[in-house]
């Protein structure tokens, strides 16, 4: 997510974030603000830096993006919603060079404030080209279940595509939120933290209803291991190095004695021994299994 302020657009995060080499394709940026022009500005900025999809974050239910009135801040505010949509389609979805232009939200404000449908026929009408919707309001940020009834509600009364998001956190949860929704497709969050390999669990599931077993230890510490090299290739030493931290802990997450090992790599204080660290991590979990062995909450 790159914030469409222009006086941030040339530091160092956002010019991180728009550092698109070695990404696969179709390389989509997401923008986020609250002044069409800017966010129109910022989406043609992004789509000559290489974004072949421009995604409008109005999903977003944190303070900081909430507070300067983005993100699912904006669901309050229809003709503001319609403003932006259209400024930004206006500026990158249309013509010889046009790029798709994508929306995310939420249900609503709050429980009592459900709009979903309303922006979802302000977005069609606009020109978005797709939909995610996340089961929440931004009242109750991550708290309690997702629901999925509005989202079904939203993908019977338009004609653009619609994807589900929330609470997708298994190959069975995602087949089960598909067929309440009907929507076109799922989108993945949190429970890909740690767990890139979700989507092919849900896709095996998907396609032939069996779930495929946990992957083999030497195969995640492979993916992790690879991972890493590439973080620290890109953010550098210091802040490679305390960046990857939350990446290792998500990866280790209710694994065995991954409290202690969460303790004991924290405290490494460069990345050569942060990697040591969780390779001799990995080695002592095969003495114990082929297979991840899930055997904590945390």
């Amino acid at each position: 997510m790159i914030a469409s302020n222009a006086m941030l657009w040339n530091s160092e995060k956002t010019l991180r974030r728009a550092n698109h080499i070695g990404e696969f394709k179709p390389i989509a940026v997401q923008i986020a603000g609250a002044d069409p022009n800017m966010m129109a500005q910022a989406a043609r900025l992004n789509v000559d830096r290489g974004a072949q999809i421009i995604d409008i974050n109005m999903g977003c239910p944190a303070k900081k993006v909430c507070n300067v009135a983005a993100g699912s801040a904006l669901l309050k505010d229809q003709p503001l919603v319609q403003q932006i949509v259209e400024s930004v389609v206006q500026a990158v979805g249309i013509g010889p060079d046009a790029v798709p232009v994508t929306l995310k939200i939420r249900t609503g404000w709050d429980r009592d404030h459900k709009n979903a449908l309303e922006i979802a026929k302000i977005a069609q009408e606009a020109g978005i080209s797709m939909l995610t919707i996340h089961g929440r309001t931004r009242a109750d940020l991550y708290h309690g279940d997702a629901e999925y009834e509005t989202i079904a509600a939203v993908k019977s009364r338009i004609g653009i595509p619609v994807v589900a998001n929330g609470d997708i956190d298994s190959p069975e949860k995602a087949k089960q939120v598909l067929r309440i929704t009907g929507a076109d497709a799922l989108m993945i969050g949190r429970a890909a933290q740690g767990r890139p390999w979700i989507f092919r669990e849900i896709n095996h599931y998907l396609t032939s209803g069996e779930i495929l077993p946990a992957p083999h230890i030497h195969e995640i510490q492979a993916i992790l291991n690879e991972h890493l090299l590439d973080h620290y290739a890109f953010y550098g030493e210091y802040t490679g190095l305390r960046t990857a931290r939350k990446h290792i802990a998500w990866y280790c997450k209710g694994l065995r004695n991954s409290h202690a090992f969460r303790h004991l790599m924290n405290s490494a204080e460069d990345c050569k021994t942060q990697l040591q660290l969780v390779n001799d991590y990995f080695d002592e979990m095969k003495l114990h299994s082929d297979h991840l062995l899930f055997l904590e909450a945390a």
